[in-house]
Parts: C-alpha cells; structure tokens; sequence
C-alpha cells in the first residue's frame, strides 16, 4: 500500500473508529462522541505497519538482525565512541535526555524518538528525509555527530568478517569495485580535504559502489528500527475498559480530547499526525532561527538517497509522498513535525531545540499561544485554568 493511501486510511480510523464491542458502551461522565475519541488513541486501533517502498528489505528479519548490530556499534563513527544509541537509549525510550543531541560534537536540534518512527512519512524535526534508511544515514555522515564519511564506514564494514557475512546474505555480492579492500578511506569528517580528495579520485564506477554500501546500511538499521513499536501504558487499558484513571487524570484526558483541541495535531495511537505546523516555539539562545519545514521539503526532494534517486528500490510513481508533497505556502515557515506523545516523562526536553524541560512549560506555551518569531504561529490562547493545566499534564503522564 502506498505510504499516502495508508495515511488516508489512518485519518478515516481516527475520525470514524471502529467500535471495540465489549467496550464500546461510554463509562460515567464520557458521551459517545468523547468516547470515540478516546478510544481512536488506543493502540487496539494501530494499523499493521505499511511496507516502505524504497526498501525491500524493511521487513527483513536477517535485515533487522544486521541493523541492530550496527545500531549499537562505536566503530561506525569517527572517534570510535558514537553508536547510534549513544542518541537513542532504549532505555530512555530511544531518546537521550539532552537539550541538543550530543556525538563527537554537539548537533542543533534535540533527538527524536524511535518507537512507532516507521509509521511516519517524513523524518527529522523538518522533515528532510522521506525515509527511515535515507534519515538512518545522516547521522553517520554528520560533523558533530558520528562525524565520519562512507568511505571509511563501508571499509570498516567490508573489513568485518561478520558483517561481510551478513552483507552478502542479505544484498547479494558486494560490487566488485570493493573486494580489493584498496578503497582510500581517511578517518575524518565529510567536510575534511582528506576525504573530498579521495572521494574525487574515485571512478563513477567506485563512487556508485560505495554509495550502494551505504544505503544498504541505512536499509538494515531502517529495518532495525522498524521492530521499535510502542508498548500498552495505562491509558491503553483505560481505553480498552480494562483499567482505571484518577478523577484528575480522568479530567485532563477531557481536556486532551476537548477544549485542549490537541487532537488537532496529536491525533492516532501515536498521538501524532505526523505532518508539520509551526506553534510559535520560542527559539533556542543555543541556535539560530530555523524556517524548519519550509528549506526541510527542499532537501528531501534533493537528496541523493530520496524515493526517487538511483538506490532506492521504489519506482517513482510510487513515491507518493515526495509526488503530493506540499512545496510552497506560509503555513511552512517555522514549521516542525509533530512529535509522538508517547513515554513523555522519559523524552524530556521538549520542542526541536529542547527549549522546555518540563511537560508544564510546553503546557504552558500552548495556554499563552504567543506570536511565533519565524512565521506565523497556528496557536490560539487555551484559557486553561491552573488546575486544568495541572490535570492535563496529570493525563499525559499516564502514556508512559
């Protein structure tokens, strides 16, 4: 099923959810409308993850296996310290705890997390990827973050017999421009003279068959992280009438479906809509102002390892997403995804920049609903009383 069909399918569950039948009877103080709401956010309505076009292998087992091991693996960086999950504890649900993602160097925006990624359509805060196998290989190739370059990431995994192994089992032969093991390789950063050198002194040839290499890298680690699917919290058995909620929890969860209007942009089991929109954030003193969606739309439709470039294993009719994509509008500016809802208390801080360190200070941004410094801010002022601020946030903890 094509990613922009399956979306479509998401919104008509969201907005018209199936009726769970021994649960479908509204409990004391809930309409049948609320109700629906309610249950529209429970996992029991997640929809089987939909295949990814451009990566054949995502559903991949032996794939998934090979990802992992690179996920957690130091020696894919440039200083031999960086993995993946030096970003993405699992233990901190795939996130790190940082205002700023932190590698061999430190990045501009605040890590996202992991659990239930697959499902969206667009990857990082601007939405520069249009997949999880083309974001996956980012991060390798960024200066403050893995801060290495292809070439030395592809000798390293041709040099590991383990890994050749498992290359080969999976992706077939490597190109025969790699079997030598004489690819120039030097241990710095992209930006580096070093590596511009060697990389311009490649045939198109050894150019290509590194590239094929690297995306077949980012294609296992995608496949990795597909298997990272939220677990039940007790709102899910709340929803599904197996469990209870505190009368104040009880009230913010009225509030989340209601006058909150956060069902606007948190929508789904994911408690996101996965698209872009800009809430006046207050920008960071740690990093310049950012048009976010607006130049993040440009770039995936530029990049190399996009659905329609030369590795990916999609037909270009089947990129539905880069083919419909919205380009151009002011509705673009300052905007940035949607972040998920789940697991809250263990992926502060907030925002692309980290600029909050508390669940109360993002509900309080959304209460005031100041003017926003890049664009203009979709925010309207809540009215929240201090209790109902109190008993939303008292709502949202219980997705953990």
């Amino acid at each position: 099923m094509r990613r922009a069909a399956w979306r479509l399918l998401l919104a008509a569950i969201l907005l018209f959810p199936v009726a769970a039948d021994a649960h479908s009877h509204p409990p004391d103080g809930f309409s049948k409308d609320e109700w629906q709401r309610v249950q529209s956010l429970a996992l029991t309505q997640f929809p089987p993850l939909p295949p990814n076009p451009s990566n054949k292998y995502g559903d991949n087992k032996k794939a998934a296996a090979f990802g992992q091991k690179m996920f957690f693996d130091t020696g894919f960086s440039v200083n031999g310290k960086v993995s993946c999950a030096s970003c993405h504890d699992p233990a901190k649900a795939f996130t790190d705890g940082r205002v700023l993602a932190e590698g061999v160097g430190t990045a501009n925006r605040n890590t996202m997390g992991l659990i239930g990624a697959a499902y969206s359509p667009w990857f990082f805060w601007d939405g520069r990827k249009d997949s999880q196998w083309s974001q996956a290989l980012e991060p390798l190739e960024n200066p403050v973050e893995h801060g290495g370059n292809r070439l030395m990431y592809v000798k390293r995994l041709v040099g590991v017999p383990g890994y050749r192994r498992a290359y080969r089992s999976l992706f077939g032969r490597l190109p025969e421009a790699l079997k030598n093991r004489h690819l120039p390789a030097p241990k710095v950063p992209v930006t580096g003279a070093a590596y511009k050198s060697a990389w311009s002194g490649l045939t198109d040839e050894d150019r290509k068959a590194v590239n094929t290499v690297f995306a077949n890298m980012g294609k296992a680690l995608a496949s990795y992280q597909r298997t990272l699917e939220p677990k039940r919290s007790r709102f899910d058995d709340f929803a599904d009438g197996r469990g209870t909620l505190t009368e104040e929890e009880l009230t913010g969860l009225k509030i989340f479906i209601g006058k909150g209007t956060c069902l606007q942009c948190h929508n789904g089991p994911l408690f996101t809509n996965n698209d872009f929109h800009n809430t006046g954030t207050p920008e960071s003193p740690l990093v310049p102002p950012n048009r976010g969606r607006a130049l993040g739309i440009g770039q995936a439709r530029a990049d190399e390892f996009n659905c329609w470039g030369p590795y990916s294993d999609a037909p270009r009719d089947k990129c539905a997403e880069l083919n419909f994509a919205k380009t151009l509008g002011p509705e673009l500016e300052g905007a940035h995804k949607t972040p998920g809802l789940r697991n809250l208390s263990k992926t502060a801080p907030y925002m692309h920049a980290g600029q909050f360190k508390t669940l109360r200070e993002v509900i309080h941004h959304y209460n005031g609903a100041p003017e926003a410094i890049v664009g203009s801010s979709e925010l309207v002022p809540l009215k929240l009383t201090i209790n109902e601020m109190a008993a939303l946030e008292a709502f949202l903890r219980v997705l953990e």
